[in-house]
């Protein structure tokens, strides 16, 4: 039920700021090319990378989600806007736009926060990480920190599942190591690290727990947000978490 409420007041948040954009945002859409523009892949469910800007062309690869890309040009065809893109591995090709998200296109906060709201499992986290990295200056930024810190926390309960059937007490006894060590090098948390989360774990309860960059966020650098008072309440939730006994 809290968890159906924070969501509520989020969106609500969200139209707020959606709301006074159209009121009073003077920002235009930019003419000038988005050549040389950086951009992410957000949505791997369109990120088909062709030889063409066609629908019809001949497939190279599928980007995989937080894929870093420049553009290069855009062209339309088959309905859809295309831009070319180079990726790291000097691959160039033509991807569809929706797959691809980035600064140098007006609204792409909005879209992506959108996504992030429409989105389930590691994917959410995937999206929130990508918004958090992209957007440092966007308002529904400190929608998308509360939201994120919920959502890993909540991911946090089902890893230390994961971890209790994974790890073998034989064979950490014979290894010799701390049990924290353990826990804390869990391989599935492999994934988080390379999205930059990280987690604590209380050695009395077993526990893993989002270390709380999100919430810690949101006190810092938004103190007049209504979702401040959410954030504090996530925090000191964490500090009682850290402090219990079994």
């Amino acid at each position: 039920m809290r968890r159906i409420l924070v969501l509520c007041l989020i969106m609500l948040l969200g139209c707020a700021v959606l709301s006074a954009q159209k009121r009073g945002a003077k920002r235009k859409l930019s003419n000038e090319s988005p050549k040389g523009s950086s951009a992410v892949v957000i949505d791997q469910r369109l990120s088909v990378l062709r030889q063409d800007p066609s629908l019809y062309a001949s497939p190279l690869k599928r980007l995989d989600i937080g894929t870093e890309v420049t553009v290069l040009e855009e062209k339309e065809a088959d309905g859809v806007l295309f831009y070319k893109v180079a990726e790291a591995t000097a691959v160039t090709g033509w991807i569809q736009s929706e797959a691809i998200a980035g600064k140098f296109r007006k609204n792409d906060d909005q879209r992506v926060f959108q996504l992030i709201l429409g989105s389930t499992g590691f994917v959410q986290i995937q999206r929130g990480a990508l918004f958090l990295d992209l957007f440092d200056d966007s308002p529904f930024r400190p929608s998308v920190l509360l939201l994120f810190g919920d959502i890993v926390e909540e991911e946090a309960a089902a890893l230390t599942k994961r971890a209790d059937a994974a790890l073998v007490r034989g064979e950490m006894a014979a290894a010799r190591a701390p049990l924290h060590s353990f826990y804390l090098n869990y391989v599935e948390l492999d994934q988080y690290r390379k999205l930059g989360i990280r987690f604590l774990f209380n050695a009395d309860t077993k526990m893993l727990h989002y270390n709380g960059d999100a919430w810690f966020e949101i006190t810092r650098e938004y103190p007049e947000s209504p979702l401040t008072i959410e954030a504090r309440e996530r925090i000191t939730s964490l500090t009682l978490k850290m402090k219990a006994k079994n």
